[in-house]
Order: structure tokens, then C-alpha cells, then sequence
């Protein structure tokens, strides 16, 4: 069983930096593409950024390209979200989530596991 747990989140004004982790425990990590979604109240959740299973290859929705970051580190079995430049718009709960095959991608019914969320709100 994989266990996803995100933390990180909180009240930013807008401008500002947020670094969202995601840690990963239950099965081999390193051989996942994780992704960050997102969702807004109202709104059907998001694609944010996907990272693949090795770490070199990234992809980002057009939303959020230039600002956010995602990353991974193997040995701590973690992916994180450098967010930075944050707009309202931002304000959402972000999941992290991990797709088995280790590919990369926007859909989220790609993905096996998903952590619970963590809120991110961002004033203006």
C-alpha cells in the first residue's frame, strides 16, 4: 500500500513562496512519475506539474510555467512544489499524487495514489 502525505501549505500573500512536500512511503518511490494537482472550491481539480521517475523530464500546465517548481529527491523518498510569484488565483487545496508506470502526465485518472491535500491561500 503507498501512502502520499503532503504538508507545506498555509496563507501567503500574493507574491509570495510556498514550498509544498509530498512524502511517499509503502512501495519502491523511484520507479513513480508523481504529479501536483490542484483544486479550487467550485472547480474541478487540475493538472499543476508531473515529474517523471528519473527527474529529467518536468512538465507544467501553462497556468503555472515560470513560477512553480517540481522536483524530487530519491534517497528521502519526497517531491516538492517551489512555488513562487503566487497569485489568488493560486488558492487551492494540492494533492500530490503517483502514477506506477512512471510516465509523466496531465491526466489525473492516470495516476494510482493520491495523498489528502493540503491548503494553499494566497491574499491579495
Amino acid at each position: 500500500q503507498v501512502q502520499l502525505v503532503e504538508s507545506g501549505g498555509g496563507l501567503v500573500q500574493a507574491g509570495g513562496s510556498l514550498r509544498l512536500s509530498c512524502v511517499i512511503s509503502g512501495r519502491t518511490f523511484s520507479s513513480y512519475a508523481m504529479g501536483w494537482f490542484r483544486q479550487a472550491p467550485g472547480k474541478e481539480r487540475e493538472f499543476v506539474a508531473a515529474i517523471s521517475w528519473s527527474g529529467g523530464s518536468t512538465y507544467y500546465a501553462d497556468s503555472v510555467k515560470g513560477r512553480f517548481t517540481i522536483s524530487r529527491d530519491k534517497a528521502k523518498n519526497t517531491v516538492y512544489l517551489q512555488m513562487n510569484s503566487l497569485k489568488p488565483e493560486d488558492t487551492a487545496v494540492y494533492y500530490c499524487a503517483a502514477e506506477s508506470a512512471g510516465w509523466t502526465t496531465e491526466w489525473a485518472d492516470e495516476y494510482d495514489y493520491w495523498g489528502q491535500g493540503t491548503q494553499v491561500t494566497v491574499s491579495s
